[in-house]
C-alpha cells in the first residue's frame, strides 16, 4: 500500500483538523502530492499544520477556502487524483445551538465535493461519516447493516452527507468510500472531546473533573490506527460504494475511562457530572462498540495501539501544549 501513494496527487479536505492533518502527514510521509484544503480565516493559521515539521510542510500545498463555497471547492479538486473529504462542523453540543451551521457546512459541503469530484473525473472518493450516525446501540457490537438515526442535530447532518454520498456512487458511479470511524482520540484533539476534556482538568491541578454523563460507553480508537484505516480503505476496490466502520471492538464508560486516565496519570481527582454538560435525555447516545469485521476482512486494517499505551501518548501531548485548552470552561 506504501509503493500505492508515491506521486500520487492528494487532496484532504479539512487537513486543518486532527484525524485531517494526522492524515495529510502521513500521506506525505508516503509519497504523495498532497494539496492541504485548509478552512481560510484572516490570521493567515493553518490549523495543526501549523505544528507540522518544517521538512514536512514544505511538500505540502496549502489551499485556504471554505468547503461551503462551491467554485472553492472545484478549484481545489482540480488535478486530483485521490480525494479524502475530512471537513466538517464536529462539536456535538454546539450543534444544538446553530444547526443551520452544520448543514450549510456538513451537508452543503459535501454536496460541493461530490460535484466536484464528480466534474472532475477522480479515482476515488474518502467520505468521512461517524460513529454518532448509528444513535445508542440498538444491538451490539454494531456493524454496517446497523439503523441510522439522528440524535442530534449534528448526526443528523453526517447521515444526511453519507446518503448524498451514497447517491453519488449509485446515481452517477462515482468511486467513493464512505469511512466511519468510531471515537477517534490522541495529540491535537480538541477538549470538544472526552479524553482531552478529563486529561486537561487533571494537569490543571483541579480538586473536580467535571463531565457529563458518566454511563454512557465508547469504542475508542488512536488517531494513527484510524489514519492507517482511512489508507486501506482507499485502496479497497471492494469498498467502492460501500461504507467500513473503524473501531476497536471495546467499550468503555465514560466514568470507566476518567478511572484509567487518572491511573495513566497518576493524577487522581473527584469525578462530577454537571448538569449542563449533559445532552437532551433524548438525544444522548447510551452505547457504541464497533464491529470492524468488514474493515479486516475486505481491507486488512486492524488497530495496533492499546487504549492505555494511547492515553499515555495523548497526556503526554496535552501536558505540553496545556495552554491550548481552557479546562475551567465547558468548551461546546
Amino acid at each position: 500500500m506504501d509503493h500505492f501513494w508515491n506521486n500520487k496527487k492528494v487532496l484532504v479536505t479539512g487537513a486543518d483538523g486532527f484525524i485531517g492533518s494526522h492524515l495529510t502527514e502521513r500521506l506525505v510521509e508516503q509519497g504523495a502530492q498532497v494539496r492541504a484544503f485548509v478552512y481560510y480565516n484572516s490570521f493567515g493559521r493553518w490549523g495543526w499544520l501549523d505544528e507540522t515539521s518544517a521538512d514536512l510542510i514544505k511538500n505540502i500545498e496549502v489551499f485556504s477556502g471554505d468547503i461551503r463555497d462551491s467554485y472553492r471547492v472545484m478549484e481545489a479538486v482540480k488535478g486530483e487524483q485521490i480525494v479524502f473529504h475530512l471537513a466538517s462542523l464536529i462539536a456535538i453540543p454546539y450543534s444544538y445551538h446553530a444547526p443551520d451551521s452544520y448543514v450549510q457546512t456538513n451537508v452543503g459541503g459535501t454536496l460541493n465535493v461530490l460535484n466536484a469530484c464528480r466534474s472532475q473525473g477522480v479515482e476515488r472518493l474518502v467520505h468521512t461519516s461517524t460513529s454518532e450516525v448509528y444513535g445508542t446501540a440498538q444491538y451490539v457490537p454494531i456493524d454496517e447493516k446497523h439503523p441510522l438515526q439522528g440524535q442530534s442535530p449534528y448526526s443528523a447532518t453526517k447521515i444526511g452527507a453519507d446518503m448524498l454520498a451514497e447517491s453519488f456512487h449509485r446515481s452517477f458511479n462515482l468511486p467513493l468510500v464512505i469511512v466511519r470511524p468510531f471515537n477517534t482520540y490522541g495529540p491535537r484533539q480538541s477538549a470538544r472531546a472526552v479524553i482531552p476534556t478529563i486529561i486537561s482538568q487533571l494537569l490543571s491541578d483541579v480538586r473536580h473533573i467535571k463531565l457529563g454523563d458518566l454511563t454512557p460507553t465508547r469504542d475508542f480508537t488512536y488517531v494513527s490506527d484510524t489514519v492507517s484505516g482511512f489508507l486501506s480503505a482507499a485502496v479497497c476496490d471492494r469498498a467502492l460504494g460501500q461504507t467500513i466502520n473503524l473501531g476497536s471492538g471495546q467499550e468503555i464508560s465514560v466514568g470507566d475511562l476518567a478511572q484509567t486516565i487518572m491511573e495513566v496519570t497518576g493524577i487522581e481527582a473527584e469525578v462530577i457530572c454537571e448538569n449542563d454538560r449533559l445532552r437532551p435525555p433524548k438525544s444522548e447516545v447510551n452505547r457504541l462498540l464497533c464491529n470492524a469485521s468488514r474493515a479486516k476482512e475486505w481491507a486488512g486494517w486492524t488497530p495496533r495501539k492499546s487504549l492505555e499505551e494511547g492515553l499515555v501518548e495523548t497526556s503526554d501531548w496535552v501536558k505540553k501544549n496545556l495552554g491550548c485548552f481552557k479546562p475551567n470552561l465547558y468548551s461546546t
